[in-house]
Formats: C-alpha cells, structure tokens, sequence
C-alpha cells in the first residue's frame, strides 16, 4: 500500500504557515476524494482515500516537524510497507515560491522533518514532492520564515503549487515515477 505524508506542525497556531505546504496537499487530497482525515493513530491524523484505481494511507503526523519520523515509523510498521511506498510532500526553501518537484532520495537538505524520517526510518529512499516556498528576506532566519504565513501577494502561486503538489501526488501513483516527474519536473 502506498502512504502518502504530509509534513507540517500541527495546531492553529502553524495552520496556514509555510511549513505545513504537505499538510496542506494531503489536506486537498483529502478533501478531492471526499474522505476526511480523522482517524488518530500512531500519533497522526490518517485517512484511506481512494486515488485513481489505488487505496492509500495520508497521513499528517501530529508529533510537530521536527519529530515526525517517530509517526512515520509506526504507521509504515502498522501498514507493513517499505520506505520505497512512501510519498512525502514538504515544504522547499531551494525552490522558488509556487515551483513542484518530485525527487526520490537524497539528504535532508537542513529540513528538520526530513531529517526526523531519515533517522527513523533508517532510509532516505522514500519519494518527495517538494512545495517551492522561496528564500526568506536578507536578515531574516530561516526557522521565522517558515513558520510564517503565506504573505497576500504570495498566496494564489502557494495555494496553486498546493493543488500541483496534490496533482503530482496522484501521477505518481497512477502513472508510477518516472513519467510524474517527467510531466511535473517540467513545468
């Protein structure tokens, strides 16, 4: 079974900040297939959605960024699948604001809730839709800027990167890698 994860930090207080791009796509995953995200397991919301022909497992740890890997651990075991059936979408300071990548593998660039799944799971092979969120201002930190909201002249190219992370999320289970990232890394 593939599962799908949505990285971000839970509660109103991060709700629409930079961070929580993955939260928010496995969000809109959610809300296309008409089935919410409320189970509670394995300190996560999760959901199965049906996408295309396949069942999955979304899932947005509710354990706060920089501990996510324990979440994604247990709800991998519980699903019994392999690090390779596992779609991470997050947020990407490398990445201008509103651009979708897909990747698979590679270091945790910095990004604490990768870095979180990495050493937890003991494997960096898992795929990752990256959300472009831009650098922050010269003399900002990066920790303030991600945990920031999305300014009003940047919210229509985050809230269509959000629906192109989904997008890209659905491609690569039902046309496999290769040709979601030969679609998606194109734009």
């Amino acid at each position: 079974m593939r599962i799908v994860i949505g990285l971000g930090n839970p509660g109103r207080k991060y709700e629409r900040t930079r961070h929580n791009a993955g939260f928010m796509a496995a969000d809109e995953l959610a809300r296309q297939a008409a089935a919410p995200l409320a189970q509670e397991k394995h300190h996560a919301l999760m959901g199965k959605l049906r996408l295309g022909a396949e069942n999955v497992l979304v899932a947005k740890p509710q354990t706060f960024m920089n501990d996510s890997g324990r979440s994604v651990a247990a709800v991998m075991r519980d699903a019994y699948a392999a690090v390779g059936d596992i779609i991470v979408v997050h947020d990407e300071l490398d990445l201008p604001l509103g651009t979708v990548r897909i990747k698979t593998g590679g270091g945790h660039g910095g990004h604490n809730g990768l870095r979180s799944l990495i050493d937890s799971l003991g494997s960096a092979d898992f795929i990752r839709v990256r959300v472009g969120i831009g650098r922050p201002p010269t003399g900002m930190e990066s920790a303030d800027y991600v945990l920031s909201p999305f300014g009003a002249e940047e919210r229509a190219a985050a809230a269509e990167a959000i629906d192109r992370a989904a997008e890209a999320v659905r491609m690569i289970i039902a046309d496999g890698l290769t040709k979601a990232m030969n679609a998606v890394n194109q734009k």
